[in-house]
């Protein structure tokens, strides 16, 4: 693979991400769970964002507040001053992104945007932060990944957009998503039991200069298992176990 065009992706060895912080250790997408992944040596981290009524930011995954606080209600119909009491597994409130961004400066942040709504708050929260070099954006929706991207131009490292994947994997690269546009492919493991990464796989994505993360894999064995397949990323819940796998290698580096 050349040198990365993006600062984010420039790292030695394949980039352990630690997945909404780590969700196996409780508290996902909260800041002590952020913290808990840094001091565990991971220099990456993993999030997402949606906005709520009146477009404050947010580092949280589900649309609801249900699964993981002690309050109820979706996201982007609550304005902030309700969301901001719930509490993350009854302890820990939802950080906002630039609290994300702005406790840990040194950290590399992925960023999947969940909702239209969320586009706009994370377009300024970028410019105000002054972030650019130490993120990526990813998104299941092609059009919120343009959206950003036109909006922030060619600085910023963008996954393929799943359309863009889908090509991927049919060996048809290209169009407006497609490598040029693109800094890295981030892929599931698999989807139902088909296996999405295979070595054939990296190697198209190689072969178009593009670099390969996973998610969200747990397992130790499928762990090297796709690192022994060339992937350039994890993404997992299971940060100590990564991390294990990875020294066992040699390749550990944060």
């Amino acid at each position: 693979m050349p040198r990365p065009r993006y600062p984010f992706l420039d790292h030695d060895g394949p980039i352990a991400f630690a997945h909404r912080g780590g969700a196996a250790g409780g508290l996902e997408n909260s800041l002590p769970a952020f913290a808990r992944a840094l001091d565990l040596g991971f220099r990456y981290l993993e999030t997402d964002v949606h906005a709520t009524a009146d477009g404050v930011l947010l580092a949280f995954h589900d649309h609801r507040l249900d699964r993981v606080t002690d309050r109820t209600g979706e996201v982007a119909r609550l304005p902030w001053a309700t969301v901001s009491a719930a509490r993350i597994g009854g302890q820990e409130p939802i950080p906002l992104l630039e609290d994300l961004l702005g406790t840990f400066p040194e950290a590399r942040v992925n960023i999947d945007v969940k909702e239209v709504g969320a586009v706009a708050p994370l377009v300024r929260a970028l410019r105000r932060t002054r972030a650019l070099d130490r993120v990526c954006v990813a998104s299941f929706s092609g059009r919120r990944l343009a959206a950003v991207r036109d909006a922030l131009g060619p600085r910023l490292c963008t996954a393929l957009s799943p359309s863009g994947a889908a090509r991927l994997r049919l060996g048809r690269p290209g169009g407006r998503d497609g490598p040029a546009r693109a800094g890295c492919a981030q892929l599931p493991d698999r989807l139902g039991p088909v296996p999405v990464v295979t070595p054939a796989l990296v190697a198209r994505a190689h072969q178009d200069g593009l670099p390969v993360h996973v998610w969200t894999v747990d397992d130790p064995a499928r762990m090297t298992a796709l690192l022994d397949a060339g992937v350039d990323g994890l993404m997992s819940d299971d940060l100590v176990t990564l991390r294990d796998v990875l020294r066992s290698r040699g390749t550990w580096a944060g």
